[in-house]
């Protein structure tokens, strides 16, 4: 059986999950999110418990089982709390500003760079443009847009410029050495 799939999902109070044919429904203080989940799968909600369960042990069953419940998980876990990504910007005059609601990136190029934040998703630029917090109530959405911000100028082995996420290790390379 699924670890993952056994667990239950607890539902804060203020959020209520509602489960329509093929998709679950999640709304909360911070929004609201739908998921379109398997059929197959059968869910049970008692005492503020959430849980899924899987009609078989086949193979597509117990695959499919996890990421039911992570996905829900995900979805409760956002419209309570939300989630957050924070990319750090290295290098000199790599900076970031927003304009109005748009995030505007100076990293190296003829040009900044302008993103639009999609629905649910704000931009925070903090510590003197060297810092972007994106944050959003649904977990893939946010990584998508943080991997994509990243894309634009991923830190390079050598001198470590560019746009990184809080907390990744960049392994450095030596440069070329000197005549001798």
């Amino acid at each position: 059986m699924s670890r993952i799939g056994k667990a239950p999902i607890t539902i804060p109070s203020g959020v209520q999950i509602e489960v329509k044919g093929g998709s679950v429904n999640v709304k909360g203080p911070k929004g609201k999110l739908t998921q379109i989940v398997h059929p197959d799968m059968q869910f049970e909600q008692e005492d503020g418990v959430f849980t899924v369960k899987r009609p078989s042990d086949s193979r597509q069953h117990r695959s499919l089982h996890g990421l039911t419940r992570a996905l829900i998980n995900n979805m409760v876990l956002g419209v309570s709390n939300g989630f957050t990504k924070i990319l750090d910007i290295e290098g000199v005059g790599y900076r970031a500003e927003m304009d109005g609601q748009t995030l505007v990136l100076n990293v190296g190029y003829s040009h900044p760079v302008r993103f639009d934040p999609p629905q649910d998703v704000s931009f925070a630029v903090e510590n003197r443009g060297k810092m972007i917090t994106v944050s959003g109530i649904d977990k893939q959405v946010v990584g998508e847009i943080s991997a994509v911000i990243r894309k634009q100028r991923p830190p390079e082995p050598y001198k470590g410029k560019g746009i990184r996420y809080r907390g990744e290790y960049v392994r450095r390379k030596a440069g070329k050495a000197g005549k001798v």
